[in-house]
C-alpha cells in the first residue's frame, strides 16, 4: 500500500502543469485589499502560490492548471470587488478581463 501511495504521489508532481500569471488588479487602494484577494485566490483549488502588491497593483500566482484554468482566476479576483487582467511580459496586456 505504501509504494502505491508512493507511486501515485510521484505521478502526479510529474504530471503537474504548473503555470505562471501575471494579473494588473484595479481598485486596490490599501493593504487590506492585497491581503483579501490574496486569501481569495489561495482557496482556489489548484492555486499553488499567489504574491499580490499594492504598490505595483499587481498578482504573480502559481497555478496547477490541470486543476483550475486561469480565467479563474480572474473570477476569484472579480469575486471580491476588484478588476484583473491578464499581462505578459513580452507584449504588454492580454485582451482577456473581467467584466
Amino acid at each position: 500500500m505504501r509504494i502505491l501511495l508512493l507511486t501515485l504521489a510521484l505521478f502526479g508532481v510529474i504530471f503537474a502543469k504548473e503555470q505562471s500569471v501575471k494579473i494588473k488588479i484595479e481598485g486596490m487602494t490599501c493593504p487590506l485589499c492585497t491581503m483579501t484577494i490574496k486569501k481569495n485566490l489561495k482557496k482556489q483549488k489548484g492555486v499553488i502560490k499567489a504574491k499580490v502588491k499594492l504598490n505595483s497593483q499587481m498578482a504573480n500566482v502559481k497555478f496547477d492548471d490541470s486543476l483550475i484554468k486561469k480565467e479563474k482566476l480572474l473570477e476569484a479576483i472579480k469575486e471580491v470587488g476588484y478588476k484583473g487582467e491578464f499581462i505578459k511580459e513580452d507584449k504588454g496586456k492580454v485582451s482577456e478581463e473581467t467584466k
